[in-house]
């Protein structure tokens, strides 16, 4: 009787332990991603045991830059801006990918923070080789025309009046990340988004990829993770993106709008209160700062185009304008991001690493689904052309 009570016990205990950490998983929003997660990490083991040769890790840090953050003065906002321009570049100079090229810095302008003078210093410190820039957004309660009216307007601003966007067929193209992750309207409670046909709309409007997700936490996270995809559109349905068509090579382009994906994963080697796996979102902040352990998550991954799993993409996330950020990163947290990087993945034989904008990265995938092979720094300009960094009436 005694054993049958210590088992009893120990089953109950083992069962209320194990309903705590699905609890915790549950409100996290886990529940929309883990059994993708569980199918994936099967299937991607066999691909990374498959892989002959040098692994080309393709790196690209996508900044929701905010320099305006809890409403700060122009004064406030400029210090800011300025302080990471300076920052970035002289801890930039101390980094080099296997083309000889320092990290790319993507910034995700806020069109509805834009201000002349910070975008005019951005541009000069992406035309010394440090970044890019495209566009992020924050709208709520919006409709297709008023989305459609700040897209058109903000690209033509960073267009004409900074030259800062790649073209294709004559019309300025751009890279979006949708403010609070509702992509497509995608949160429960319809906020901070309102637009159902908003992939349409950013097709329409210029844009050649998105790189919101992941957005682990919040019920806007899709089901479909760690992939590079064409999402369609249903615009009466939200979060039309949930599902997609995976880019592959010799694929053809599908759907409204290319998705690329960070890692997103549970992380078992860094638990919480040494039983519950962190959530790996690719999201660099001060209390999630990226040591090694992550960096090595993020390879695991291996998130590629089908069919060219060699090529390897990284897709980070960040609020990189913070005060809190820019005291934590440039007092050497991006330096361990990048020594690991570097001195793990970048030996030339296994591993070559390519630090690149946006813009590249797309680039790329579109070489890969275009059956190129390779060095992928041959492809870094592949589709679309860097950005003139010109105002239209100074560009020849």
């Amino acid at each position: 009787d005694d054993m049958v009570a210590i088992t009893l016990g120990a089953l109950l205990t083992c069962g209320i332990v194990a309903g705590l950490i699905w609890l915790t998983l549950y409100r996290r929003n886990v529940h929309i991603w883990l059994i993708s997660y569980l199918r994936r990490s099967r299937h991607i083991r066999k691909v990374r045991d498959s892989v002959r040769g040098t692994k080309h890790i393709i790196f690209c840090f996508a900044d929701h830059f905010e320099p305006y953050r809890a409403k700060a003065s122009d004064e406030v906002a400029m210090v800011r801006a300025h302080r990471w321009v300076s920052d970035y570049e002289a801890m930039a100079g101390r980094h080099k990918d296997a083309d000889g090229r320092p990290p790319i810095h993507t910034f995700f302008y806020p069109e509805e923070e834009y201000n002349y003078e910070i975008l005019d210093l951005l541009a000069q410190h992406c035309q010394r080789g440090y970044g890019e820039v495209e566009i992020h957004l924050h709208h709520d309660n919006d409709t297709s025309n008023g989305l459609r009216i700040k897209l058109d307007g903000f690209v033509k601003i960073l267009h004409e009046k900074h030259g800062l966007l790649p073209l294709q067929d004559g019309k300025p193209r751009y890279a979006f990340v949708h403010g609070n992750w509702a992509l497509d309207n995608s949160r429960k409670d319809g906020r901070w988004c309102g637009v159902n046909d908003e992939l349409i709309v950013l097709r329409e409007t210029g844009c050649y990829a998105d790189f919101t997700l992941p957005s682990a936490g919040s019920d806007a996270q899709t089901s479909t993770i760690n992939s590079i995809y064409y999402a369609k559109d249903d615009p009466v349905r939200p979060k039309s993106h949930d599902t997609g068509i995976s880019v592959r090579v010799s694929g053809q382009p599908s759907g409204d709008l290319m998705i690329i994906q960070g890692a997103l994963a549970l992380h078992w080697r860094q638990r919480k209160f040494g039983v519950l796996p962190r959530i790996e979102d690719s999201d660099i902040w001060v209390a999630n700062i990226p040591i090694e352990p992550r960096v090595d998550l993020w390879v695991e991954q291996h998130i590629h185009v089908q069919g060219r799993p060699e090529w390897l993409f990284i897709k980070l996330s960040t609020h990189g304008c913070f005060q809190e950020f820019a005291d934590s990163m440039f007092g050497g947290e991006l330096d361990r991001m990048f020594n690991r990087l570097e001195s793990k993945y970048n030996d030339g034989t296994e591993y070559s690493l390519h630090y690149a904008s946006a813009r590249e990265a797309y680039n790329i995938v579109k070489a890969a689904e275009a059956g190129m092979s390779g060095n992928p720094n041959a492809y870094r300009d592949f589709s679309l052309k860097p950005p003139h960094y010109q105002p239209i009436n100074d560009q020849d």
